[in-house]
């Protein structure tokens, strides 16, 4: 099985030959021309990261770097590890908010993975937000629970030293995922020898230590444990418990060395998950009840990376390789006695998965005369071998037989095959060669054009249905942006790109019909294409301001919708988005910084959606209002912390339709340390410090309590905010 989406692999050789044609050109236009007065080209980081993103740059603010002169658009920054250190978080993932507009939340307790929301697209657990850890992907395809299934519990604060976002499909170096989004988080080569403890309320406890050991001038050895421990505000605890612990060896420079890191990671607890409105309402359960306390998670994560970096005088080279095992379950009951009146509708999936890959990349930097040109090749790699399972279960005992939905009429029993529902072992090859060249023409004006190449393989075998096949897809990406300036410290950009995300390939194969479109859609592809333009402006005309302000669209031509009932991602109608984003910093002290991030967006469903059983256009879960106002404070004598506002505009949850809609949630989360002495660090944390009553998530499917009718009640299903809480943390350093 082949699905042919021209042009191939040769149209990516032609645009490397044009770049080169077009770069010899330049090279005849003024022979033996000597260097003009130009901005040094700033040297670029050793490792693999979003396109164009420095490291010798001047920090204008405690939370970003100035990219003017360096981005390829208004929408792409680069956090300081300041950022990360000083910005008040309930958990771990909600680091990954410093990238302006995002949301992440939960919907089901600690132990999965986040809930993501940005530019008016309600991404579930990752679907279209590609985020990277020291350059490896933490996405998921095919995953058992949800499409790009993107978990960062695993991330560790203490060892990290900075973040690279992107927006859009306009970076050739960015593949599956990251159409909408990306991030990058950074991890350090050296951290400060240090202890820390903490205790809080809601159960929170947790501890960690570590340090550098250097071995002398040019090799260092890095490592850390963190133990911890959360039970929430809920009914049943979630008893959360996690271990991370890192490793890591470093030699050389950054841009001149290599090093190697080994990751592991293992959590587990109960879950609860989303609950219908009405068995709150009716008292059946408390505000943070659940009408099934014996769902819950695992996890565990073991991850063996290196770098390698290399240069000269114009020229350098970045590589990096990675593999990653995974293990995880979820025992999830959504709709309760709707498809199984005697014994409830909870399931267990299961997923094993093992996962290699690695990117290489030379960068070309080469002067003409007055025109400059920094060209980049690069090839990514990655493929996963997973198996992947749903199993019927009662208090996570597994059932001989499944529930099996029918087009019309209620779920029939069958029997399982081996205990599973539906079991599957998927093999996925995904092979990413571009090319940009970023050329300086005038001291006002600079190109940036890409071009990748996507080619996707994979091969589906199922345990239950008995299929076996494979299949393959080829993707072409042009990328371009226009950057006009810096004129009075203000750049212009003018952007165009396609992207993509992969679907389940059960799906695309049908062994099971739900992860794909419905039949009168027609195929589900395995690579939806996506195309993004955007205007945006950046400045820091202002003195001690920086400012970024974007207009978006993107259209996609596959939505991956989150579907409630089964708890998994499902392919839907053509999408678009529009909206504006606005960015600002103010440092009007060298000890205090202002900043803000502010998204409005539209989301519609496009073409024939009623094909897909849509009634209107409107996008479940996509919010129309995005905010943060922030304030960071750092050095003010033995003084430091932060304050942050988060908000959440009203959204949808019916797919399909305008109302009902969740009135979204606003919430100020606070830190404030002393430094005791240069040994001992004391600070305070709280959290929805104004004890904010609303929902972190809320949807609109059909559920059945016991004793209701046969075809249940469609009903608002909520997952609470958690209330005011505080942790105390003591960090020690020796």
């Amino acid at each position: 099985m082949r699905l042919p989406n021209r042009p191939t692999v040769l149209s990516l050789l032609a645009g490397v030959a044009a770049v080169a044609l077009a770069s010899a050109a330049v090279a005849q236009t003024e022979p033996g021309a000597p260097p003009a007065a130009k901005p040094a080209a700033p040297k670029a980081p050793a490792k693999p990261g979003p396109p164009a993103v420095v490291s010798e740059i001047v920090v204008t603010a405690a939370s970003h770097l100035n990219l003017i002169g360096v981005a390829a658009t208004a929408s792409q920054g680069s956090i300081t590890e300041e950022e990360l250190q000083l910005r008040p978080v309930y958990r771990v993932g909600q680091l990954l908010e410093t990238t302006p507009g995002l949301v992440v939340t939960v919907h089901s307790g600690e132990g999965k993975a986040q809930q993501y929301l940005l530019r008016g697209f309600n991404l579930d657990h990752g679907t279209d937000i590609a985020n990277f850890v020291d350059d490896m992907p933490v996405n998921r395809s095919t995953n058992t629970h949800g499409q790009g299934y993107s978990d960062s519990n695993f991330m560790m604060p203490e060892v990290f030293n900075g973040l690279d976002y992107t927006k859009g499909p306009y970076y050739a170096a960015v593949g599956d995922f990251g159409a909408v989004a990306s991030t990058h988080v950074k991890m350090a080569d050296e951290i400060p020898n240090q202890m820390s403890l903490s205790a809080g309320t809601l159960g929170v406890y947790n501890g960690f230590i570590g340090g550098t050991y250097r071995i002398d001038d040019t090799d260092r050895l890095m490592g850390g444990v963190y133990l911890g421990h959360v039970d929430g505000p809920f009914t049943h605890p979630d008893n959360f418990r996690k271990i991370d612990g890192v490793i890591r060896y470093s030699h050389g420079e950054t841009d001149d060395g290599y090093d190697l890191t080994a990751m592991y990671y293992k959590g587990q607890g109960n879950l609860t998950t989303d609950q219908p409105l009405r068995a709150i309402q009716e008292g059946l359960i408390g505000r943070y009840g659940t009408l099934d306390p014996s769902d819950g998670s695992f996890s565990e994560r073991f991850s063996l990376s290196g770098h390698f970096a290399a240069k000269g005088d114009d020229w350098r080279f970045v590589a990096s390789a990675y593999a990653i095992r995974w293990r995880m379950y979820l025992y999830n009951d959504f709709t309760h006695f709707l498809e199984d009146p005697v014994n409830g509708d909870q399931e267990k999936q299961d997923e094993a998965r093992t996962t290699l890959g690695g990117q290489a990349a030379i960068h070309y930097l080469r002067d003409f005369g007055d025109i400059t040109t920094d060209t980049v090749a690069g090839l990514q790699l990655r493929y996963d071998d997973a198996y992947v399972d749903r199993r019927h279960t009662v208090q996570r005992t597994v059932l001989d037989y499944c529930e099996i939905a029918q087009p019309e009429g209620p779920a029939t029993p069958q029997p399982a095959v081996d205990g599973a529902c539906n079991a599957d072992r998927v093999h996925l090859l995904d092979l990413g060669p571009y090319v940009e060249s970023t050329i300086r023409w005038t001291p006002w004006l600079r190109t940036i054009v890409g071009l990748r190449e996507e080619y996707y393989h994979a091969t589906d075998q199922s345990f239950v249905t008995g299929f076996s096949g494979s299949g393959s897809q080829t993707l072409f990406q042009p990328k371009a942006s226009l950057v006009l300036g810096p004129w009075e410290k203000t750049e212009l950009y003018l952007s165009a790109g396609r992207g993509f995300h992969s679907d389940d390939v059960r799906g695309v194969f049908g062994t099971v019909p739900i992860e794909g479109e419905p039949v009168g859609a027609g195929r589900t592809p395995f690579l939806a294409p996506a195309i993004g333009e955007e205007v945006g402006l950046r400045t820091n005309i202002i003195p001690k301001v920086a400012l970024q302000l974007s207009v978006f669209q993107e259209t996609f031509q596959s939505e991956l919708a989150y579907d409630a009932d089964v708890g998994q991602d499902t392919a839907s109608a053509p999408s678009r988005r529009q909206g504006v984003e606005f960015s600002g910093q103010y440092k009007p002290l060298p000890w205090l910084e202002l900043n803000t991030d502010l998204a409005f967006s539209k989301a519609r469903y496009t073409g024939d959606f009623a094909t897909f059983g849509l009634v209107q256009p409107f996008i479940a879960n996509a919010p129309s209002f995005i905010g943060s106002f922030g304030v960071i404070v750092d050095d003010l004598g033995p003084w430091f912390g932060g304050l942050q506002w988060r908000a959440l505009g009203k959204y949808p949850i019916n797919d399909g339709e305008e109302f009902p809609q969740d009135k979204g949630y606003s919430e100020f989360n606070a830190d404030i340390g002393y430094k005791v002495n240069p040994h001992l660090r004391l600070q305070m944390s709280v959290f929805n410090l104004t004890n904010t009553k609303a929902d972190s998530a809320a949807y609109f499917y059909t559920t059945r309590l016991k004793g209701e009718p046969a075809d249940g009640i469609p009903d608002v299903q909520v997952h609470p905010l958690e209330p005011i809480s505080v942790v105390f943390k003591a960090t020690a350093y020796f």
